[in-house]
Order: C-alpha cells, then structure tokens, then sequence
C-alpha cells in the first residue's frame, strides 16, 4: 500500500491547488532563465546581423556596442584595399523614437549602404530597401504593416519589407535605413542648436559612421588582419568572435548577474514555500502517524510517506510551471529562450530542494509520540 497516495486522494482538492500555486512560483523562476537566455540571443544576433568577420571602429574604443565610435566613411575603402578583405561596408547605429500617429515605437536605427555588407538578410515579408530615401525594414515586432507610413524625425518612411527576430539587447526592434537617411537622423539638430550650427557654418557631418564590416577571403585569419588595422593609431580592430564575447561580458553582465540574483531568492522562497507546506501537511497527518507509530510500522515508512509526498509535490508543480512557461513563451514582451538543458538542470534542482524541504516535516514526523493516536 502507497500511503503518500493514498493520503494525496483523501486530500485531493488541497492537494491540486497547492500544485497549480507551486507551479506558478516555479514557472516564475523558469521563464527568469528563459528571459536571460533571451537578452543573450538578442544582443548576439545584433552584432551577427552584418555576417561579419571583422569589425573596425574608433581607436581605443570597443564600439560600437559597448562605447561610442565614430570614425571617418571614407575608412571602408581603406580596409577594402587590405590583403585578404573579401568585401566592405559601413554601419551606424542609434536608439531613436518614431510614431505612428498616437503611438510611440523605440526603434534601434541602423543605417547601411545599398548593395554592401550590412544590408539586412532573410525578409519575412516586403522587399529590401530600393531608393536612397524615405524606405524602411523593420522588424516585425515593431507592429507595422507593410506599405504603412512611420514618421521618424522629421521625416515620414514607408515600411517597404519586415524582418523576424531582429531585436536589440534593450529588445527594441531592428529598423535599417539607407546610410544618408540614417546619418541625417543621427546628426539631425533642432531648435536653437541648429540656429547656432547654421550661424558658425557648420552643418552636420554627415562623413561619419560608428563602424566598418568586412568580410574576409576563406582562409584568411581575422587576428592577422585586425593587427594591421590596429598599427594605424585613429583605428583599432575586433573579430566577431572578440565582438560577440565582448557584447556578452559587458553590455549584457548586468542583466546576467541581476536575473541570476533572482533566480536564486526565487529557488530560496521555493525552498522555504515546500517546507512550509510539507511541514503543514504533517502536521495535519498527526494522529495518522501516531496511529502507524502504535502498530509498529517502521521510521522508513513514515518518511516514504513525507518524502515521497513532497517530491510529488515539486515534481507536479515543476512540470505544470514548465508546460505554462513553454506555452506562453511567445505571448512575453521580451524574447524567452527556453533550452532542455536549462530545464533539465532546473528539475534537479527543485528534486534537492524539495528533499531538503522534507527534512523539516521528517524531523517533526519522527518525534510523535504514539501514544497520541489514543487522545480524544
């Protein structure tokens, strides 16, 4: 005879209910490292989305993504003339607003030049973009339809193709515009700045970009060819591996180390919420463990009964949290990654968790006295 079982059906509705609410708590602490793994995949794909082996940038700096960088157009044709360079082209990249009548969209703005690396890949929908002005792809997450009309800056763009997953670190949507459309936004002034620009004569500086991409020839080794660029002191030189590594360690740092702090109080709270609850469950089964103390039922029984009941209970609650996380992944505002591993390795631990849990409610089962099985 299964007592844990039986005792789980004479209690069946308490039972469930204290499933569904564990299941949510441990949902929470599942989708927290889904949300992680997310932000890791949205700020890897920003810097994959040129298909670059290497990145130049200002000297001294590690931009585009961790600072500022902002070196001369004209650098592409320089590094397009390296040996080994297979092709060139140049980004910029900015944070900017749009709206679309009454509503605001964040949008992360890259500009590149029609025709060379850079130019977005893998359209879900639409086309790429045709003229040097006034077009736009965007990202699907943006909720613009093709053919409708985004106003950013001072300018109105016609949403002309859509990409799908293409987001941020921040997780705003990707927006890619010509070179010229994206430089005049980024160096765009308004009010009394512009006056101030226009009366000293100066203008925007629209030969600036925040990087060059190339790609190499097969073969060739990007260390080589970042070395040569690093010799010239106005530039310095990074690998997609050096890019993608530096991205994780720094832009992305801060967000690994505060969802892992709460993930961790979540596993805590769990931990304390089980023992809670299996320490009540005991203490409800009070004169039944008495009852089996009188007849001579042996300690393993008893705590067969308790441990088996909370694992039952953790096993439960996990597997319902998982299915509810896995269903509603995609309903999430940011990108949820959810891998088997992860979920695997988290089973294990809600599996020590809830035997630790146990303790508390053993330690209580086994001083009973059994005398108490004959109180009124």
């Amino acid at each position: 005879m299964n007592l844990a079982r039986r005792d789980i059906r004479h209690r069946l509705g308490r039972f469930v209910l204290t499933c569904v609410g564990l299941a949510l708590l441990l949902g929470v602490v599942l989708s927290m490292v889904g949300i992680y793994r997310g932000i890791v995949a949205d700020a890897l794909q920003l810097v994959r989305l040129a298909d670059a082996d290497l990145w130049v940038v200002e000297g001294g700096t590690q931009g585009p993504f961790a600072e500022s960088s902002r070196i001369p157009k004209d650098a592409r044709e320089t590094v397009a003339r390296l040996e080994g360079v297979a092709e060139a082209g140049v980004l910029t990249f900015q944070i900017a607003e749009a709206r679309q009548g009454q509503r605001k969209i964040r949008l992360y703005v890259v500009g590149y030049e029609i025709g060379r690396l850079g130019e977005p890949k893998h359209l879900v929908a639409g086309r790429a973009v045709a003229r040097s002005h006034y077009e736009m792809v965007v990202d699907r997450r943006a909720g613009i339809a093709l053919g409708e009309k985004l106003h950013l800056g001072s300018k109105d763009f016609t949403i002309v193709g859509l990409t799908e997953g293409r987001v941020d670190s921040g997780g705003n949507p990707v927006a890619y515009l010509t070179l010229k459309d994206a430089q005049e936004l980024q160096f765009e002034l308004e009010g009394a700045a512009a006056r101030n620009q226009a009366f000293r004569g100066q203008g925007a500086n629209l030969n600036q970009v925040n990087a060059v991409v190339a790609r190499l020839r097969p073969g060739v080794a990007a260390e080589a060819v970042a070395r040569t660029v690093q010799r010239w002191k106005h530039l310095g030189a990074l690998t997609q591996d050096r890019q993608e590594n530096l991205l994780v360690s720094s832009v992305v740092d801060r967000a690994r180390k505060q969802i892992g702090m709460f993930t961790t109080i979540l596993l805590l709270v769990s931990a304390v919420v089980i023992a809670l609850i299996i320490y009540t469950m005991t203490m409800d089964k009070m004169r039944e463990i008495a009852t089996l103390k009188l007849i001579g039922a042996p300690d393993r029984t008893i705590v067969g009964l308790i441990v088996q009941q909370s694992l039952a209970l953790g096993g439960i609650g996990f597997g319902l949290g998982a299915a509810l996380i896995f269903m509603g992944a995609d309903y999430f505002p940011r990108r949820v990654v959810l891998l088997p591993g992860d979920a695997v390795a988290l089973g294990g631990v809600v599996t020590f968790v809830c035997l630790l849990a146990s303790l508390m409610g053993v330690r209580y089962a086994l001083k009973v006295d059994p005398a108490q099985a004959l109180g009124g």
